[in-house]
């Protein structure tokens, strides 16, 4: 993203009399993202002879079509998507697409098209190719995928075969809505579409953590997407799409048949609604085990039987900071891991799940392998451990809550938890001060905490 911010600077530099509807309408013209149904939302692009139009340099054309159109090879590598500061990967032409949307609302606020051209149309077709394929539920949505190389990511490839939904652009579309929205609400529009993506891609928390931070930016994503969207709207806005797209695209009846009954319609849109909500809206974001460059596991994992009963938490002691940045905290999770499996022995990172203060959660052993936290109950819950040390102090309210509300939520949906399960400091299993006297002084206040040893 930072590279894309720079490229923009520079073209806005070279026009400097447009504002930032007309940058964001030329990338989209040099990219060549336009169709009948984009029309139909945001109207024509107009031609070279526009008094306004967006002059390119011939070098920085080619790369604007590489990063912004977007397209699955055969080979499985994410074209059109970048890597973000928060560690996110964000497919750029729903981004876009939504801050057009947004710079050309009505003074009311209205914006025309949002959800269809940032998400909807995304998610209707991948739950009609999905429930026509009869593919496993889990193809519904997504993959996720890694980066050839995080500090200087070039090849995005995904981790299985691509939906109409990849998690690039499904977060390229929540990024959409939110931006959109936003820019749509404003008494003035911005100066400057780089400035309007610093603003939201690279704000620097501060020593408070998400606490302290705006509203308006990548790391609450999922927060305040969810104060934007709920299931009956985000149904209404797919029934929407359905009507709209079926009657501009020639192409659908090749994915959707035209004569699906509207009780089909309604099960197929509920059906991957349910999945959406609880993997994008309930579910916290977690940074996958590529992302932070974990090592290989040694040795042969030990599977899980779910749902566990337990939640147990814990603080890493060492690193004694919380880590506020996508690179503090890969940084943190590579030396704990190392520090597992190097001096300790043991095959892996211990932790289930890691919290850091950036906003996101981090992979450990995940939620199907058995972990090293809680020494004779590790087969009976996840250890999920918050960075620093939290002996005098806690961490900031936000990571507790991805803790104690999101991952809970999350793993109870999901049926990884039982319903009913409880949360216990390390100390009352093991002898040991984990999770700090601070840390475990505040868990015992929490509903889910089980007072008794197990």
């Amino acid at each position: 993203m930072d590279d894309f911010i720079k490229v923009v600077e520079t073209i806005e530099l070279e026009n400097y009399l447009l504002d930032p509807l007309a940058v964001v309408k030329g990338l989209r013209k040099a990219a060549g993202v336009d169709t009948p149904f984009i029309q139909h939302y945001l109207g024509y692009l107009s031609d070279d002879t526009e008094p306004h139009h967006l002059v390119i340099k011939p070098v920085d054309t080619g790369y604007i079509t590489k990063v912004i159109k977007h397209r699955v090879t055969v080979l499985g590598v994410e074209e059109g998507v970048v890597l973000t500061a928060d560690g996110t990967t964000v497919a750029l032409s729903p981004l876009l697409l939504g801050i057009e949307a947004g710079l050309q609302s009505t003074p009311l606020g209205h914006v025309r098209g949002l959800y269809p051209l940032t998400l909807t149309k995304n998610l209707g077709l991948s739950f009609f190719h999905h429930a026509q394929s009869k593919l496993p539920a889990s193809s519904s949505l997504g993959p996720g995928g890694c980066w050839d190389n995080v500090t200087a990511p070039q090849v995005f490839t995904l981790s299985g075969v691509a939906s109409f939904a990849t998690e690039a652009l499904i977060t390229g579309g929540m990024d959409g809505v939110i931006v959109g929205k936003h820019v749509a609400e404003r008494t003035s529009r911005p100066l400057r579409l780089s400035g309007l993506l610093k603003e939201y891609y690279n704000h620097q928390l501060g020593i408070g953590g998400l606490d302290a931070a705006p509203a308006l930016i990548s790391q609450r994503r999922r927060t305040r997407f969810r104060k934007l969207a709920n299931l009956p709207l985000l149904k209404r806005q797919i029934r929407r799409l359905l009507a709209t797209y079926r009657r501009l695209d020639k192409d659908w009846k090749k994915e959707v048949k035209q004569k699906v009954e509207r009780a089909k319609i309604e099960e197929i849109v509920n059906e991957g609604l349910k999945e959406f909500v609880h993997s994008y809206m309930d579910c916290p974001a977690i940074i996958p085990r590529c992302m932070w460059e974990a090592k290989p596991y040694r040795g042969i994992p030990t599977l899980l039987s779910l749902p566990l009963s337990f939640l147990f938490i814990h603080h890493t002691y060492e690193p004694s900071q919380p880590c506020l940045t996508f690179y503090q905290c890969s940084r943190d999770m590579r030396a704990m891991q190392r520090f597992h499996q190097d001096d300790r022995g043991w095959d892996d990172i211990g932790y289930s799940f890691v919290a850091g203060s950036d906003g996101y959660l981090y992979e450990g052993r995940g939620w199907h392998w058995q972990g090293a936290h809680t020494k004779g109950y590790n087969s009976k819950g996840y250890g999920v451990s918050f960075i620093g040390d939290y002996t005098s102090s806690i961490p900031s309210q936000s990571t507790m809550d991805l803790v104690r509300h999101q991952l809970a939520k999350c793993a109870t949906d999901g049926v990884k938890l039982v319903s009913d399960f409880t949360i216990h400091g390390h100390r009352q299993l093991v002898s040991t001060s984990c999770p700090g006297d601070a840390l475990y002084n505040k868990i015992k206040g929490w509903t889910q905490f089980g007072r008794f040893r197990i």
